[in-house]
């Protein structure tokens, strides 16, 4: 199974612990966390379930190219960075 890991910015709003799930693509292994926890869903996600503005996610070192239907592909042994983009000076 793929290993979700939740970035400590992000930690400080959400409740997010790392987390395992099987899935071929980036959108089924983020379904099978979401399943267990919910509310997270919603930060991650905008309505049409694509990846917000203000997040970013990164497979084995290198950053998605799929915002909108999470295709990109991922190994079971995949390492996915789930992150909350930063700004400001």
């Amino acid at each position: 199974m793929a290993h979700v890991v939740f970035t400590p910015n992000l930690r400080r709003h959400v409740d997010c612990p790392d987390a395992e799930a099987p899935g071929a693509t980036v959108g089924e292994v983020l379904d099978g966390v979401f399943g267990v926890n919910e509310p997270l869903r919603g930060y991650v996600l905008d309505e049409q379930g694509g990846l917000r503005k203000h997040m970013g996610i990164i497979v084995d070192g290198t950053v998605i190219s799929d915002r909108r239907r999470l295709s990109d592909s991922v190994r079971p042994d995949s390492r996915i960075y789930v992150l909350q983009a930063l700004s400001g000076g």
